[in-house]
């Protein structure tokens, strides 16, 4: 039980999944403070409010008395955030991947390209020849060797 417990957490996946989500979580502070220090003050001056968090509030009333406030700048906020996140994941993680992906592509096939032409000939052809010959007949795959002095005389 412990062996594949071990197994499991020494696997590359759960060790890169770690760090991703610890990335992730560092990366959650900075959005966060940029959108409520800098973008949720600057939107929320265009209201009149302190910030969007606290802009555009809808008071409706509610049976026991006390209204209840409808959030939309809490919510506007909220879709801000998750855009930028968006952005800057697209752009700092999914943008270069596919781009170096792409790089390695074409590098892959250019070098598959760039073989030699003048390849010696495979196991397989070598051993097709050597049975054909032994057999007395022409290989369909063409001649490899010299003529032998059977053939030179028919």
């Amino acid at each position: 039980m412990i062996k594949g417990f071990k197994e499991f957490i020494l696997r590359g996946n759960v060790i890169d999944l770690a760090v991703a989500v610890v990335i992730g979580a560092a990366f959650t502070a900075i959005v966060n403070s940029l959108v409520a220090g800098i973008f949720n003050p600057a939107i929320g001056a265009l209201f009149d409010s302190e910030s969007l968090s606290t802009a555009l509030v809808l008071t409706v009333p509610t049976t026991s008395g006390e209204p209840a406030k409808l959030m939309f700048g809490a919510v506007i906020a909220a879709v801000m955030q998750f855009l930028i996140v968006a952005a800057v994941v697209y752009f700092a993680l999914v943008l270069p991947i596919n781009h170096l992906k792409k790089a390695a592509f074409v590098k892959q096939k250019q070098e598959e390209e760039a073989t030699p032409a003048d390849l010696p000939p495979t196991e397989t052809e070598l051993l097709t020849e050597i049975r054909d010959l032994l057999a007395g007949r022409p290989s369909p795959e063409g001649n490899h060797s010299q003529q032998t002095a059977s053939q030179s005389r028919g």
